[in-house]
């Protein structure tokens, strides 16, 4: 069973930026894709950046040239840097494989507030 632990969450002020992190149990990175989820109040959970096996990158419109998303496999890790960010990015983020397949860790709070 692989699990994800994700860290780097925080208060900023809009504007300001973040770097997420998430880290597996196990080495999978080399095998499938991985996401960049999030999970505000009212909303549905939805994916806002993924990176292919073969780091071919893609992101949600609403973050688009905000977000970038990168691994480093020798790491068993995916990041996501946040850059001006807005109130409607608050919500708690997580990481999971491309298809989100595998049980959700606990994420990491994310709170854009002046």
């Amino acid at each position: 069973q692989v699990h994800f632990v994700e860290s780097g969450g925080g208060l900023v002020q809009p504007g300001g930026s973040l770097r997420l992190s998430c880290a597996a149990t196990k080495s999978i990175f080399s095998i499938i894709g991985m996401g960049w989820y999030r999970l505000a109040p009212g909303r549905e959970r939805e994916q806002v950046a993924y990176i292919t096996n073969g780091d071919t990158t893609g992101y949600a419109d609403s973050v688009k040239g905000r977000f970038t998303i990168s691994r480093d496999s020798a790491k068993n890790s995916v990041y996501l840097q946040m850059n001006n960010l807005k109130p409607d990015d608050t919500a708690v983020y997580y990481c999971n494989s491309r298809d989100g397949t595998y049980s959700w860790g606990q994420g990491t709070q994310v709170t854009v507030s002046s």
